[in-house]
């Protein structure tokens, strides 16, 4: 992009400070932590609540950045900079897509609902693309961020979009709608999605009707026709599987095909999925078709090939230490920047491994694509790129440590596991290549069980308890306990990219190996053992101190290793009478602490024992009390001004008031609250699932299991899936107390839970082998689990075995 200095302070309402008179840029960016920023990158220094992208400016600058749009200039501006000064850097971003977005006029659908929207975006995609240049949101882009950052991607050889729009509350799809300006709207479905945001489901579907107000045609179920305004009625071509008045009704016929009508033409469609929610969205796909009057030959042909949408990048234990992250079922320029940016976010292994297939639906000619796909891979700093396809392996053959294969085939004909050794693998291909089958092979061989980790919903349960807190306030998170069972190194990471200020963990153990993951964020040692002291100045760990005794054992080994005010954190007990430093200890702590810098007070902290219980509220409120007491006591002794914190997970919910200058967040992270509304405003964060080994049916007064605890009723039709106590299942969830979700039904677990297996009452189910088996998640959240055993969500979650593999995913 090359404009006048003049002509885009207009478009974004901004004032200049600099000495340029033409703004050249060819990449725009939100994030400073991107390898892709350069000398050829306009940067948007958004300022959220709990982020501050001025803070970056002076890095950035060491990258060659030289345009900034800001909404505050730093206090020395830097020289040969160029700045353009707004009053708030989200709205200018946002003008400036929709101001880009203004510049091409070709076909552009909208799509909004509240679910199916990037599945129908995906396969619309798919469907059309044979015929155009297509532009489409990456992944679940359809937020007021991910919009304008997909919008920018237009190229001027695309001739045609499609755009993702997700809302939450009101007055948000109109920015939307200025940025995505489409000319065809597509409402997918409408459910309880984001409810918590809007009075009622018609405020909702209102405010996404609003996507719609300049677009020439809307396309959604024949039922909601009714409730758009008077003007926009006329623009609807509507789909219904039940209602004549529809310009297409479908039906399903005798031999699982789609029985197609309008008003000029009945067909059959054959479709590769039957369940209502796929019927729907390929309903609302083969409407659009029409709509752009695609022949019926045309259409019956490319929708039987439609394809199941994974729309996550997954991270996964590989072979030989590696990482691997699976992102096998796309190839396109936009979301590979998308896949880079997470690939360095969430690295285990500092040798980066790109394997990647030729790209496709790009819209530009090969020769200047893959150039601009040299540059990325270039600027991302990847160790080694192995290319797959006759025009990566063609036009990227002068790149450094490039390894070109015609086909997935050529590639796995020399493919060997001792060729990938202690490195983050990210694999990425168009569906084509079948991706999957270099999956398979580099994924380590576990079992079947998985916990699958949403690292979204990791992010958004942090950033609602950051919403609790001033700006000001420093976060620590623990990751201790293997994560919570959710995996310390992953989670590790993606609080380190959220700029977290500590990182706790129980062991010294537990820190040495976030460092050797490349951890560098503070991590304090909640209970250190003496014979750990040396291994923690090695990795620079930071240690509780919680007696007299512990204090002067540390100091005097600091002392020989010649530390210079090494970080401590000092316990004190306030109440829970676990760990930590007594009133009466105080005056002797502040003697030995006096006289000497080899140690450094960085934190006085305490813990609450009954912040979640309204029962103790003033037990609570009196250890706060006598906290800041015993605190300051020991600041004025030392003359010292340490960070303070007290708040635990259900403090912060609780007691916001009190939150110091750090508060601990624990369980919260990973989704479970204090009581049930708050767990009602966190996100699902993980799944365990596995699958049907076997179904077999017994007979009635057969015994099922050890002990022959169970005996059936009648024919009993029982499946086998392979979990039980070795993976974490507590034996008293069985004999009928406990039960799993197979298709959304739920399923009685029979008998006693076996070491690695467990048998489940599947009568009257249409399951078969190999089916999905949900132990907990969405369908059984772990607090449902916890209640009826008698215990807490700290305990289920923690026992899930190592055994288990971990999938991280994002969407």
């Amino acid at each position: 992009m090359r404009i006048k200095v003049s002509d885009f302070c207009k478009i974004v309402s901004a004032s200049f400070l600099g000495e340029a008179t033409e703004l050249v840029f060819t990449h725009v960016s939100i994030d400073s932590r991107s390898l892709q920023n350069n000398e050829q990158t306009l940067f948007f220094a958004l300022d959220g609540k709990h982020h501050d992208g001025h803070q970056f400016i002076s890095d950035l600058v060491q990258k060659g950045v030289v345009n900034f749009v800001v909404s505050k200039v730093p206090a020395s501006p830097i020289v040969n900079v160029s700045y353009f000064i707004v009053s708030n850097t989200l709205v200018a971003f946002q003008e400036y897509a929709a101001y880009y977005r203004s510049q091409f006029a070709f076909p552009v659908i909208g799509i909004t609902g509240s679910r199916g929207k990037t599945v129908v975006k995906e396969w619309l995609n798919f469907l059309i693309n044979p015929d155009y240049n297509v532009i489409k949101s990456p992944k679940s882009y359809n937020s007021q961020v991910g919009v304008p950052l997909s919008v920018l991607g237009i190229d001027h050889k695309h001739n045609f979009g499609i755009f993702e729009a997700g809302i939450s509350t009101v007055n948000e799809m109109r920015v939307l709608e200025k940025i995505i300006q489409p000319t065809i709207g597509i409402l997918t479905s409408i459910g309880t999605d984001h409810d918590e945001g809007f009075v009622d489901q018609d405020e909702k579907l209102n405010e996404k009707f609003k996507l719609f107000v300049h677009a020439d045609t809307i396309i959604l179920e024949e039922d909601l026709a009714p409730l758009l305004a008077d003007e926009n009625r006329k623009k609807v071509f509507s789909w219904s599987f039940t209602s004549n008045t529809a310009d297409v009704l479908f039906s399903k016929t005798n031999r699982g095909q789609l029985l197609v009508k309008t008003s000029r033409s009945e067909f059959e469609v054959g479709v590769p999925f039957d369940d209502s929610v796929s019927l729907s969205n390929m309903a609302c796909c083969i409407t659009t078709l029409l709509y752009l009057k695609y022949d019926q030959t045309v259409i019956a042909e490319r929708m039987s090939k439609l394809y199941r949408v994974e729309m996550r990048l997954q991270v996964k234990n590989g072979v030989h230490q590696c990482t691997l992250i699976d992102d096998s079922y796309s190839a396109d320029f936009q979301s590979l920047k998308i896949a880079l940016d997470f690939l360095e976010k969430h690295k285990t292994q500092p040798t980066k491994t790109v394997i990647l297939s030729d790209i496709f639906q790009s819209g530009l000619p090969e020769e200047e694509l893959y150039q601009q796909v040299h540059v990325l891979l270039e600027s991302n700093k990847i160790n080694r790129v192995i290319g797959i396809g006759p025009a990566i392996s063609k036009y990227l053959a002068g790149l450094k440590n490039f390894y070109g294969y015609v086909s997935t085939d050529a590639f796995l004909q020399k493919f060997s596991m001792d060729d990938f050794q202690q490195e983050t693998i990210l694999v990425k291909g168009a569906r084509g290549f079948h991706f999957e089958k270099i999956c398979s092979l580099l994924e380590e061989k576990t079992h079947e069980t998985v916990l699958e980790i949403n690292l979204n919903a990791v992010r958004h349960n942090l950033n609602f308890y950051r919403s609790k807190l001033k700006p000001t306030t420093k976060v620590m998170v623990m990751v201790k306990a293997f994560g919570y069972g959710n995996g310390s190194f992953e989670i590790a990471k993606l609080l380190a990219h959220d700029k977290i200020d500590y990182l706790g963990v129980a062991f010294a153990d537990e820190g040495i190996a976030l460092r050797k993951a490349g951890i560098q964020l503070p991590i304090i040692v909640m209970n250190p053992e003496i014979s750990a002291f040396s291994a923690m100045i090695a990795y620079d760990l930071e240690p509780e101190i919680y007696s007299l005794k512990e204090l002067r054992t540390f100091l005097a080994f600091a002392q020989e290793k010649n530390a210079y005010q090494y970080p401590i954190h000092l316990k004190l007990d306030t109440g829970m009478h676990r760990l930590g430093f007594i009133s009466k200890d105080i005056e002797e702590l502040i003697s030995i602490l006096k006289p000497t810098n080899v140690l450094e007070v960085k934190t006085i902290f305490s813990h609450l024992s009954s912040s979640d219980v309204e029962e103790y509220r003033d037990f609570t409120l009196q250890q706060i009390a006598d906290f800041k007491i015993q605190s300051k006591r020991i600041s004025e002794g030392l003359q010292i001004s340490p960070i303070r914190h007290i708040l635990n997970t259900s403090g912060i919910y609780n007691f916001p008031e009190h939150q110091m200058e750090m508060v601990r967040l624990g369980i919260g992270l990973y989704g479970v609250g204090n009581d049930a509304v708050e767990t009602a405003q966190l996100e699902h964060v993980s799944t365990l699932k596995t699958v049907i080994l076997q179904i077999r049916t017994v007979d009635d007064g057969e015994s099922v299991g050890y002990g022959r605890k169970f005996r059936s009723k009648g024919l009993t039709r029982i499946a086998t899936i392979p979990i039980g106590y070795a993976d974490g299942i507590p034996r008293a969830w069985g004999n009928e107390k406990g039960y799993v979700y197979i298709k959304e039904c739920k399923a009685v677990i029979i008998g006693s839970i076996c070491m690695d297996m467990m048998m489940v009452d599947v009568s009257g189910m249409d399951c078969e082998e190999g089916d999905e088996v949900i132990i907990f998640g969405k369908e059984i959240p772990v607090t449902e689990l916890a209640t009826k055993l008698g215990t807490i969500p700290y305990e289920i979650m923690t026992s899930i075995s190592q055994r288990v593999k971990r999938i991280f995913y994002q969407e």
